[in-house]
């Protein structure tokens, strides 16, 4: 079983399924959020997604129809979900234990930081897929 976790703790999850492929976003709101060059992210099926915790989550609309959940005390992003799917966007960085995942593409490299080179042989697109 594949769990994860915010920093604090307070905040738990495990996955049942598989985890889709990862793809490395690039684009401001990404980096934004996350501090950092890019987020790594994958697909999970909600039905697949048990969460723990759920009470110490807050969440962002950070394009419409998008929210992004995270830790009310410590701040992890712990997930993103659009309206109308069905499946969550799960942010690797709260990972526990390995994803059994494939790197997939680097996407919004459009929107990449400058100050970052991107040194990989997976595609990049520059925007999403």
């Amino acid at each position: 079983m594949i769990k994860g976790s915010c920093l604090c703790g307070k905040v738990n999850y495990s996955i049942t399924g598989k985890v889709g492929d990862i793809v490395h976003c690039h684009c401001q709101t990404c980096r934004k959020a996350h501090g950092s060059a890019f987020s790594s992210v994958a697909a999970v099926q909600d039905s697949d997604f048990e969460l723990s915790g759920a009470e110490h989550l807050n969440h962002f609309e950070s394009s419409p129809g998008k929210q992004r959940y995270f830790c009310l005390n410590c701040g992890t992003q712990i997930y993103a979900k659009r309206e109308n799917t069905p499946h969550i966007i799960l942010r690797l960085g709260s990972l526990d234990n390995d994803p059994q995942s494939k790197e997939q593409s680097h996407i919004w490299v459009s929107d990449k930081a400058s100050w970052y080179s991107i040194n990989s042989d997976l595609p990049q697109h520059e925007q999403s897929d």
